[in-house]
């Protein structure tokens, strides 16, 4: 069983917008495994609409939350170690999944970007992604990891809910997104912001994630639970996640973070 060992490497690539394109949205059902995928805003016919863009085609496409889900597969299936700073994983020792910050074959990589054209030209400065609610088996969280190794949270289900952060316009960040049982989770994510024009937009759906290599498709089946919290609540009524500063950049600015984490490579084990 190979044990936690994540790359701290944050990338928020420079502003290059991501055209829009005319085809209409897929409507067929997908499971993605293994590739390159983002969840961000755009506009649909002249509405604020999340979706999430899928690079395991070419070309790329945009794709309802509704028609996907991601699955770590027991190759995302990793050991707590016993560093102290990732002990939010669960005691040490413990069977987690991990779609780490850094792409790995066989392993979805799914992040999250403000980089579409019209998003960008329309948006004042940033995007407020929350956390409304999840429904699953066990504990979410994602995090991202610091230029010190150091894990900095972004959401995680125990805590209260809805949770939110900020995300610049023409960003594009990743993280570890954890799961601590097999199954499905239902995420129910928002992304709202205020335009040049003054006026606010807002949209939620459900992003499916499946850990474990059991029938991915399943997940399909399971119905959302209703968030209490409306995807247009403001800002202010929702807890920060205070995600520091160094954690998302954006604009122009491209961040590479160092470091890698060596105790977690050395603790690195090979799968029986």
């Amino acid at each position: 069983m190979k044990a936690l060992a994540l790359s701290a490497l944050l990338l928020s690539t420079a502003f290059v917008p991501l055209a829009a394109h005319a085809e209409p949205a897929p409507t067929e059902q997908k499971v993605i495994a293994d590739g390159h995928v983002d969840l961000g805003p755009r506009f649909v016919d002249g509405r604020w609409t999340v979706q999430l863009r899928d690079d395991t085609v070419d070309p790329a496409v945009w794709r309802p939350l509704d028609t996907v889900v991601l699955q770590a597969s027991a190759k995302a299936q990793v050991t707590v170690p016993a560093d102290p700073a990732y002990s939010f994983l669960g005691t040490a020792g413990k069977k987690v999944w991990v779609i780490p910050q850094v792409q790995q074959a066989g392993i979805p990589w799914p992040g999250w970007n403000t980089q579409d054209t019209e998003v960008a030209q329309r948006v004042d400065r940033e995007v407020t992604w929350s956390l409304q609610g999840v429904k699953g088996p066990g504990t979410f969280t994602l995090f991202l990891n610091s230029d010190f190794g150091k894990p900095a949270p972004v959401f995680d289900s125990r805590k209260p809910l809805p949770q939110q952060t900020g995300v610049d316009v023409g960003t594009h960040v990743h993280g570890n997104w954890t799961f601590d049982a097999e199954g499905t989770y239902l995420l129910d994510v928002a992304m709202s912001a205020r335009l040049t024009d003054g006026t606010t937009v807002s949209d939620h759906g459900t992003l499916r994630l499946y850990a474990g290599s059991g029938d991915a498709r399943s997940a399909f089946a399971v119905e959302p639970t209703t968030s209490e919290t409306p995807a247009s609540t403001p800002a202010t009524s929702s807890q920060s996640t205070g995600v520091p500063p160094w954690a998302i950049a954006g604009g122009a600015a491209v961040l590479l973070v160092g470091a890698v984490l060596v105790v977690l490579r050395r603790m690195r084990k090979v799968r029986g």
